[in-house]
């Protein structure tokens, strides 16, 4: 630690609101505690959770940096006590629960993962936070199976686009709403086999028509409001539901009848408040099963575009703008 600064940059939400809140300020560079490593920063993913929390939505589990940013890639600088999985000099990809928008931050060794060979720092740094949510939301909590009809809202947002890729590289038949025509050839360019353009067709009638009325085995929804109904109407019988945000809302009056009568599964989850031994899970599930794929280019992460630290604000526009397909990444 002694040739790292004392001090670096990370980036603070000044309140709760729009992107004007975010402010880059000089706070203490972390050191590593026991088990955790201080990596140096070169890319770090932005995620709608980071949105929620400068809204004032979602603020970090006890224990947590207060600075915003939940995943990472860069260089392991400096390790804490009874570190063994990686040494000063590695580059690593990892999923923080906290912190990630700065120059430095602390991880625990078995939330990292190592960057497969061909993977760019920007494209790993837009991998951890996605990849965790959609490999325990969709393979773990959904147990999506082979054959399968698998149905992902917001096909092109950062987990729409890193679903669509693993669904289909694990033989999963897919299906995708989004917002433009253009939304829709980059899902369909993606693998996806049916894309619903949502502003100008019903996606449960278009799901029920491409499945002969069959309906979807899984769906992974990040929508939910008016789409909790929908998704039961687009469900199979025995389908599962996976719901992992609600951008129109939590709250709604609906009757629960078609949950008994087709025998449906909806559960849900959030991956940040986990404990680390739970992340390090998942994080073996990766390094086993989606590494490999990533090494050989099998699915890749989209990049919609970069900003510098100091850009921030304007990475957050983006976000809220609602245009990007792909991941948002910040260089600092």
């Amino acid at each position: 630690m002694a040739a790292i600064s004392d001090s670096m940059r990370a980036v603070i939400a000044d309140g709760k609101g729009g992107p004007e809140v975010l402010k880059v300020v000089q706070i203490p560079v972390p050191r590593p505690a026991e088990g955790e490593i201080l990596v140096k920063v070169e890319a770090a993913g932005v995620n709608r959770p980071d949105v929620a929390q400068r809204e004032g939505r979602y603020p970090p589990p006890p224990g947590a940096p207060t600075t915003l940013g939940l995943e990472i890639a860069g260089t392991v600088v400096a390790v804490g006590p009874r570190v063994s999985r990686f040494a000063v000099g590695e580059p690593v990809m990892a999923l923080v629960p906290g912190g990630g928008y700065a120059d430095f931050a602390v991880v625990h060794e078995t939330n990292a993962l190592r960057i497969p060979e061909g993977l760019s720092m920007v494209e790993a740094g837009a991998v951890p936070e996605t990849y965790f949510t959609v490999w325990t939301n969709v393979f773990e909590r959904g147990a999506l199976k082979t054959g399968e009809t698998f149905l992902v809202h917001g096909g092109t947002s950062g987990i729409g686009t890193t679903a669509i890729q693993l669904a289909k590289a694990f033989g999963a038949t897919v299906i995708a709403t989004a917002g433009s025509e253009e939304k829709c050839a980059a899902c369909l360019a993606l693998g996806a086999d049916l894309a619903i353009n949502y502003r100008e067709e019903d996606f449960v009638a278009a799901v029920k028509a491409f499945t002969d009325g069959r309906g979807a085995n899984l769906i992974l929804d990040m929508v939910g409001g008016d789409y909790i109904p929908r998704n039961y109407e687009a469900a199979a019988q025995d389908g599962r539901i996976v719901q992992i945000a609600f951008l129109h809302g939590s709250r709604i009056e609906m009757d629960f009848g078609r949950l008994m009568v087709k025998r449906l599964t909806h559960t849900g989850s959030t991956l940040r408040s986990r404990a680390v031994s739970e992340k390090a899970a998942i994080a073996r599930a990766l390094a086993d099963r989606v590494l490999p794929l990533l090494a050989q280019g099998r699915v890749k992460p989209l990049i919609d575009s970069e900003f510098s630290l100091e850009e921030v604000a304007r990475a957050h526009a983006r976000m809220d703008g609602g245009e990007h397909i792909g991941k948002i990444v910040l260089r600092p």
